[in-house]
C-alpha cells in the first residue's frame, strides 16, 4: 500500500495442556518463550508501533508472584521484550544450575515460566504511542480469580455509551478509551462471577476452600455473555485470569480474525493462520477459525471447548485482510490476491487499446507483487488466445507469425521501494516530504512518448504518494500515458473497525466526489445529507447519497485529475477494482464497508455520519 495507514494489531496465546516439567524434559525450559515470540515475530507485519507479553503460572503457591508482564514501544519492540525475558533465564540457570530445569524451582525463581502466555502487536490507530497504551492491560487484585490480563485487535464504535455503562455501575474508569473500558467491563463481570460462586459456597467452606472451588467452577462464557452484549466494533478479544482461565472472544460479525489449533500439548490461538502453521509445523486443514460470536475458552485444567457467547449477525469479515493486512504466505490469501489482479485485466486491455507490444507493466512494492502476478497471468492467458486466433486462420505470413508466438508482454520493475516510511512517521507535518522520497525507479528502459506504463497497487486511499512521488517519477521516464492499477476498489467511508481512517477529506475518493458536486452544481446535496447525519437517526449512513450523482468511472476519472500535477506531462488514468469483482475473488470475506458504505453495525452508520458532520463543520477530529 504505497498510501501511508495504520491498521489491525495482532494477538497470540499459547496454553500448555501438559504439566511443565513434561516440556522441560522434552523440548527444555524456553520451549513456550520461542514458540510465543515466534507467533509474533510471523505477524509482526501487524504492529510495529509497539508490543506486549504477559505470562500466569498455574498453581503457585502463595508469596510468589504469578502473573508476568512486559511492554515496549522501543524500535524493535518484540526483539526488546524478548531480550528481557532471555536475560531472566540466563540469569537463573546461572543461578540455579541443576534446578534450572525443575518446574517447581523455575516457577519460584524466575518470571515467565507459567503455562499461559498472551502476546499483543500494537498499531496505534489515535493516541500517543506510549507505553501505557499497550497491551496486554492489566487489572490485578489480591483474589487470583478475580485479576484480568487483556489484549485485543479492536475498536469499539460506542465507547462513550460504555463509559457510561460503567459509570451506572458504579465504576470510575481511568480512561475514556476502548482499551480501559473493555477490560473494566470484562473485570465487573469476573468479579460478580466470582461472589456468585462464593454467595453459594460460603456457608459449606472456608474462604481458602472457596477459592478453590472458584477456580474449578468459573463460568468464562457468562461472563463474555454479560459483559460483550453492549459492544459494537470489530474485535478478537484475548484474556487470561491471574488463576489461568483463558478466552479468545470474537466479535459477532466475525470482522477481526482469529484462528486456533490444539492438540494433547497446546492451544494455540494467533490472528493469523501461517504464524501458527510456521511456529508449530502444522498442516493447514489442522488449524480451526474461532467462528464469529464465538469464544474459545480454556479453563485451568487446559480443557477447551468453542462456545456461542453472543448473537450472530451477517458475517462480514474485513476484506482488507485478504487484500492487504494478512500475510501474503497463507494460501487462500495468496490465491485471492492473484484473482484481484487478474479480474483487471479486461478492463486494462481496454485502457491500453490492447496494444500490449508499447506498454510496461509494474507494481508498487511490496504488497502489491502478488495482484501482479495475477494481473501478468491474465494478460499471458489473453495473449495465448490470440495466439490461437491466429493459429486458426492460417496466415501464410510466417514472420509475423513467428513474431506474435514469440511475444511476451513487457515487464521491468519501475517503482522501487527504499525506505520503510510507516515503520517510523506519520504525522501530517512531515509526511508529504517524506513520501516524495520513498521510492526510486529504473531508468531507460521506456520508450519516450510511445509506451503506457500500466503499475499495480493493493489499494489508493489518499492519493498522496500517487501525487507526490510516483506519479511524478514515473513522468520523468517520460511515457506516452500512466495507468495506475488498485487491486482494491475506491475507498469511500471511514473505517471505524481498526484501520486508522476516520476523516472523510482523507479520502481521494470523497475529495473527487466534492470536485464533481461543484462543476455540476449540486452542492446542496452535501447540506441536504448534512441535515439528515445531525438528525441523530443512524438507520442508515447518509453519507452515501453524496456518491449517488456519479457512476464508479466518472469518480475514477475525477480523481485521476486530482493526482495529476501540472508539471506531469503523460497522460493518467486511474483504474479501480470492482467491489463484484471483490466479492468473487473472496466470496467468504465479504467486509466491504470501507467501499460500499455498508457498515455490519449500527455504530458504523453513527461514526461515518459524524465523519461527515465534523468535514462539514470543519472539526480536525476523529469520529470515534
Amino acid at each position: 500500500m504505497s498510501d501511508i495507514i495504520k491498521h489491525e494489531c495482532g494477538i497470540a496465546l499459547i496454553r500448555l495442556r501438559k504439566p511443565l516439567q513434561y516440556f522441560i524434559d522434552k523440548y527444555g525450559p524456553l520451549y513456550a518463550m520461542n514458540k510465543l515470540y515466534l507467533l509474533m515475530e510471523k505477524q509482526h507485519n501487524r504492529g510495529q508501533d509497539g508490543a506486549g507479553v504477559g505470562n500466569v503460572k498455574l498453581n503457585v503457591e502463595p508469596g510468589h508472584r504469578y502473573i508476568s508482564r512486559y511492554r515496549s514501544v522501543d524500535n524493535q519492540p518484540i526483539t526488546h521484550i524478548f531480550k528481557k525475558i532471555s536475560k531472566k533465564y540466563k540469569k537463573a540457570k546461572k543461578e540455579g544450575g541443576k534446578w534450572f530445569n525443575q518446574e517447581k524451582w523455575l516457577k519460584e525463581n524466575c518470571a515467565f515460566t507459567g503455562e499461559v502466555w498472551l502476546g499483543h502487536l500494537r498499531y496505534g490507530t489515535h493516541g500517543q504511542n506510549a507505553i501505557e497504551n499497550c497491551h496486554p492491560m492489566l487489572r490485578q487484585n489480591n483474589w487470583k480469580n478475580r485479576s484480568l490480563m487483556v489484549a485485543g485487535n479492536f475498536n469499539m464504535t460506542n465507547v462513550e455509551e460504555l463509559f457510561d455503562i460503567l459509570t451506572g455501575l458504579g465504576q470510575h474508569p481511568k480512561e475514556k478509551v476502548d482499551t480501559v473500558t473493555v477490560m473494566e467491563k470484562i473485570g465487573h463481570f469476573l468479579d460478580e462471577e466470582n461472589q456468585r460462586i462464593f454467595e453459594e459456597h460460603k456457608d459449606e467452606y472456608t474462604n481458602a476452600e472457596i477459592t478453590q472451588i472458584i477456580e474449578e467452577k468459573l463460568d468464562l462464557l457468562q461472563v463474555l455473555q454479560r459483559a460483550c452484549r453492549d459492544f459494537d466494533g470489530g474485535y478478537a478479544m484475548a484474556g487470561i485470569t491471574g488463576a489461568g482461565h483463558s478466552f479468545v472472544a470474537r466479535d459477532p460479525s466475525g470482522i477481526r480474525p482469529a484462528h486456533f489449533y490444539a492438540d494433547d500439548e497446546v492451544v494455540v490461538v494467533a490472528s493469523e493462520k501461517t504464524a501458527i502453521k510456521t511456529a508449530f509445523n502444522v498442516n493447514y486443514e489442522d488449524i480451526q477459525e474461532i467462528k464469529p460470536a464465538h469464544a474459545l475458552v480454556i479453563n485451568t485444567k487446559g480443557d477447551y471447548k468453542m462456545e456461542q457467547f453472543i448473537e450472530p449477525l451477517e458475517r462480514k469479515s474485513c476484506s482488507f485482510e485478504r487484500i492487504y493486512f494478512s500475510r501474503g504466505s497463507d494460501p487462500e490469501i495468496y490465491a485471492e490476491r492473484k484473482k484481484l489482479g487478474k479480474l483487471l485485466v479486461p478492463t486494462i486491455l481496454e485502457a491500453i487499446d490492447y496494444d500490449l507490444e508499447n506498454t510496461v507493466f509494474s507494481y508498487i512494492p511490496n504488497t502489491a507483487e502478488t495482484s501482479f502476478l495475477g494481473m501478468m497471468e491474465g494478460m499471458e492467458q489473453h495473449l495465448a488466445k490470440r495466439q490461437l486466433k491466429e493459429l486458426r486462420s492460417a496466415r501464410e505470413d510466417d514472420h509475423a507469425l513467428e513474431k506474435l508466438l514469440s511475444f511476451r508482454p513487457r515487464v521491468e520493475k519501475l517503482v522501487i521501494k527504499d525506505a520503510k516510511l510507516r515503520t517510523f512517521i506519520t504525522d501530517d507535518a512531515h509526511r508529504d516530504d517524506l513520501v516524495a522520497h520513498v521510492y526510486d525507479t529504473t531508468y531507460e528502459v521506456i520508450k519516450k512518448k510511445v509506451d503506457t506504463v500500466v503499475v499495480i497497487d493493493d489499494s489508493i486511499v489518499r492519493g498522496t504518494t500517487l501525487e507526490k512521488s510516483i506519479l511524478r517519477m514515473l513522468d520523468r521516464l517520460e511515457p506516452k500515458k500512466i495507468i495506475i492499477v488498485s487491486s482494491a476498489p475506491q475507498i469511500r467511508f471511514p473505517d471505524c473497525y481498526g484501520i486508522d481512517m476516520s476523516k472523510m477529506k482523507d479520502f481521494i475518493a470523497f475529495r473527487a466526489v466534492l470536485a464533481l458536486l461543484k462543476e455540476t452544481k449540486q452542492e446542496n446535496i452535501l447540506e441536504e445529507a448534512y441535515q439528515k447525519c445531525l438528525s441523530g437517526d443512524n438507520s442508515e449512513n447518509y453519507v452515501k447519497m453524496v456518491f449517488e450523482p456519479f457512476s464508479y468511472e466518472q469518480i475514477s476519472q475525477k480523481i485521476a485529475e486530482l493526482v495529476k500535477v501540472d508539471t506531469i506531462e503523460a497522460e493518467v488514468e486511474v483504474i479501480y477494482q470492482t467491489v463484484e469483482n471483490l466479492h468473487k475473488a473472496s466470496p467468504e470475506h465479504l467486509g466491504d464497508w470501507y467501499f460500499t458504505g455498508d457498515f455490519p453495525t449500527l455504530g458504523g452508520n453513527r461514526v461515518v455520519n459524524k465523519a461527515f458532520v465534523n468535514f462539514m463543520e470543519g472539526k480536525e477530529v476523529r469520529a470515534y
